[in-house]
């Protein structure tokens, strides 16, 4: 029987009837946690990128597998979240229902991929098992005095009627929906990141993450060392401090700019200009932080009458305000240095303000205006002539004598937004008293359940807030009347720490247990998008070094090594769009070819961070290699059962097939770990091909190596066509399973020929081949290469220059 569905569905209820795949937790010692980014739930089906995304780590976990480790492989589904929501307004069916719809769909999907997964394990985020628990660790956080609220001016898409975090709005857009974000004053909960801000950096050097994912958190938590330098305002009993990495600069500052939004702007306005203030703060309202801090944008402001007094020149220096300038973002106030900054440069040389040259150039450089390395220090009374680099600790030290500077680290990342105006999430569990303020919801009353019975339409404001049944609650500090907060949770909150709950999804006295999970964790191997850097990744991230803190959990990292898979194009080289028409649809492939087929083309097609576009010649090229496969061994079957003359001895033939064995375990072993699929799928070919030219071209065989060799074949292609693998097994008459076996491990020895043949080049054209022996010295290569007759006539009368040897590859001969 040819490979089909049909092998693939065979195989499959074996598995689970046998229940191959049982994690096993008395092997703990032995555990490897393998994960990838579980799925949102808001399709109907599976797609290629899901596709994409678990098989080749499957096929990863199941090598680990082979190799003695007790994988722990789940599955779950990020259930909460707008687009469920949004249907249910679209459609009138309700979030749950169409969520616990789609869940059973992609759960069949996921079977019949074919995958290892464990699925008593299994956690659903919008089930109240599940963020009882979410709620749980929003109250400890509040307990650490790391839940906050506050009103500030908040991100709102005016589309998905809610709050977004900045790491939600890409280029001043949702990164949902792809409106257009402005700003919006409200009081929100947020989650206080910021505090672990430098041990976020600091531990990245540790991970083995892509560089590139890294370098993305870095540059997101944005550390400047410098100093924060008081400014007094003229005529008022008032300050304000200004952050600076560039110190040296002080000198050179002839005005200062405060954000549209600072406290301070309203008290320092004079009449004749609070109009044109007034007028400017709100057309600052209008434009998101993204297009305020665009190098392209214009630079705008207005003089606010006021000014401030310099700290070390005593000069008046008028006070701005301009849109370049956020609240947010260090202390709301910077320091004008036209002279040595290009945007301060820009806004002065627009306003006719004055610009002063305080930095000279070292040696013969281009110290033209604005100038903003680092260099000498003129025109900047006794610091005058020392480097930046003194005198940036110096003009600082001297001021904070004087009580009018700090030494500080900054950080760009902000604090964690996680209120949200919406229905589908986790209810925020805090109640409202007038009497007692904020009052946590007590453990003993989690969960904090959300509500069937909603209106859920978007108005600006949660549509909890309308239901009267959810909202009015009994106080439970003092038995008065009181009110739930009508906010849900950002669904990245239930996202955070869903790792954790796996290992221990039915305990339902905590969330895990903490000796348990200590052993568990952290995960061995996480998969999924690159997109996810400055969100989730830095989200789960704090969220496990918080729970640390409070004890809960003895690691400092949630994912010690980070795969990102790339993205499959459609056949035009294009995203997969419905609108393009190139969407491809893995059901379609996997009913024609089977799974298999379609999870090497996945491999063998795309470098797996990289992805491509797809390619129906690639998918049948690969379901011609399956069939290859499987003719060779009917072919070694048949050979096996009348094999004729046999030898036992080791010939050439063999030493030959032996070499490209080994080489082959070698290479898959190494590639696959490496995720480099195509690589290692390219190598198992080989060995095909070596296969059948031994099976076609000799004779008497040695039957015993023969059938080891097949043996070892099967089991290195097992885990990248794992249904078609174990087929093969079973015909060939072995004991079930093929993934009970273990995986084959090479030979060095093997892999040292006795003789190799080498290319001989002159001036790097090949001029003649040689057999040589593998352990020859590079002295005797160059006489072998040198007396070769062949390559002799291309030496006569010129002179040999130097002589390159690559070992068992080739010898270069470079002549005039």
């Amino acid at each position: 029987m040819a490979y089909s569905v049909e092998i693939d569905r065979k195989w499959q209820k074996i598995w689970e009837e046998t229940k191959l795949y049982k994690f096993n937790p008395e092997n703990v010692g032995r555990k490897l946690y393998c994960l990838e980014m579980f799925p949102y739930p808001s399709g109907a089906k599976l797609h290629i990128g899901h596709w994409y995304n678990y098989g080749p780590t499957d096929s990863w976990a199941r090598m680990k597998r082979m190799q003695g480790y007790e994988v722990f492989h789940p599955m779950g589904f990020d259930a909460f979240g707008l687009p469920a929501e949004n249907y249910a307004i679209k459609t009138g069916i309700h979030p749950y229902d169409s969520t616990m719809e789609n869940i059973r769909t992609m759960e069949r999907q996921l079977r019949e991929m074919g995958v290892t997964f464990d699925w008593d394990y299994e956690i659903i985020t919008c089930l109240p098992e599940y963020y009882k628990w979410t709620q749980w660790i929003f109250l400890k956080l509040y307990e650490a005095g790391l839940a906050y609220r506050k009103k500030a001016p908040v991100n709102w898409c005016p589309s998905c009627q809610t709050v977004l975090a900045n790491e939600q709005v890409i280029d001043g857009r949702c990164e949902r929906c792809g409106t257009e974000v402005t700003k919006k004053e409200l009081t929100q909960w947020f989650f206080k990141i910021t505090a672990y801000a430098e041990e976020l950096l600091e531990k990245l050097d540790d991970l083995d993450w892509p560089e590139k994912t890294k370098m993305m958190q870095r540059n997101w938590i944005g550390k400047s060392e410098g100093a924060e330098i008081e400014f007094k305002i003229d005529g008022k009993d008032l300050s304000f401090r200004v952050f600076t990495t560039r110190a040296d600069t002080l000198f050179g500052a002839t005005y200062v700019v405060l954000a549209p939004e600072h406290e301070l702007v309203d008290w320092i306005t004079t009449d004749e200009y609070r109009d044109a203030v007034e007028e400017y703060k709100e057309y600052a309202k209008k434009q998101s932080e993204i297009e305020r801090l665009s190098t392209e944008k214009e630079k705008t402001g207005v003089f606010t009458g006021a000014y401030a007094i310099h700290p070390l020149t005593g000069e008046k220096l008028p006070i701005w305000i301009a849109d370049y300038v956020l609240v947010t973002y260090g202390t709301g106030c910077v320091m004008g240095v036209p002279g040595h900054d290009e945007r301060d440069y820009e806004f002065a040389t627009k306003y006719n303000l004055p610009i002063k040259r305080v930095i000279k150039g070292v040696g013969d450089v281009d110290d033209s205006l604005p100038f903003v390395e680092y260099g000498i220090l003129v025109n900047s009374g006794e610091f005058t002539g020392m480097t930046s680099e003194e005198a940036r600790v110096k003009i600082v030290e001297k001021l904070k004598a004087e009580g009018k500077a700090e030494f500080k680290v900054n950080y760009r990342m902000r604090d964690w937004l996680v209120s949200r105006q919406r229905y589908w999430g986790a209810p925020i569990p805090i109640i409202h008293c007038e009497r007692c303020g904020i009052v946590p919801v007590p453990e003993e009353d989690l969960p904090v359940l959300l509500p069937y019975d909603v209106e859920f339409e978007p108005t600006g404001e949660s549509p909890l807030k309308k239901h009267a049944g959810f909202m009015n609650v009994t106080c439970p500090k003092c038995g008065g009347p009181a009110l739930r907060d009508p906010d849900t949770l950002d669904t990245f909150v239930d996202s955070s720490w869903y790792y954790l709950r796996y290992p221990d999804n039915k305990n339902d006295k905590e969330p895990f247990n903490k000796e348990w999970i200590n052993k568990m964790l952290p995960v061995d191997k996480y998969v999924g998008g690159a997109e996810h850097a400055t969100m989730h990744l830095l989200y789960s991230r704090f969220i496990t070094k918080v729970l640390r803190d409070l004890g809960y959990l003895n690691f400092d990292e949630p994912f010690l090594s980070l795969v990102h898979q790339g993205t499959i194009l459609g056949p035009d080289g294009s995203r997969m769009s419905k609108s393009r028409g190139n969407v491809i649809s893995p059901d379609d492939y996997i009913k024609q070819y089977g799974s298999d087929v379609f999870r090497l083309y996945l491999m063998f097609g795309f470098s797996y961070s990289e992805g491509g576009p797809w390619s129906d010649e690639g998918i049948r090229a690969i379901a011609r290699f399956v069939n290859r496969v499987e003719r060779f061994i009917e072919k070694f079957i048949e050979t096996k059962q009348n094999p004729g003359k046999t030898k036992e001895e080791m010939g050439d033939a063999e030493k030959e097939l032996n070499y490209v064995r080994h080489y082959t375990i070698k290479h898959v072993t190494l590639d696959a770990d490496k995720f480099e699929f195509n690589t290692a799928i390219a190598r198992i070919m080989e060995l095909v091909n070596a296969l059948y030219k031994y099976e076609n071209e000799v004779e008497v065989k040695n039957i015993k190596f023969y059938e080891d060799v097949v043996r070892d074949f099967v089991k290195i292609l097992a885990p990248f066509a794992p249904h078609f693998s174990e087929e093969m097994w079973e015909r060939l008459g072995y004991e079930y399973s093929v993934f009970n076996q273990k995986w084959p491990e090479w030979d060095e020895k093997a892999l040292e020929r006795e003789m190799v043949e080498i290319a001989i080049q002159v001036n790097g054209k090949v001029r003649s081949k040689a057999q040589v022996p593998s352990n020859a010295t590079d002295e005797e290569l160059k006489q072998i290469a040198l007396s070769d007759e062949r390559v002799k006539s291309y030496l006569d009368g010129k002179e040999i220059k130097k002589v390159i040897i690559v070992k068992n590859r080739l010898v270069n001969i470079v002549v005039n």
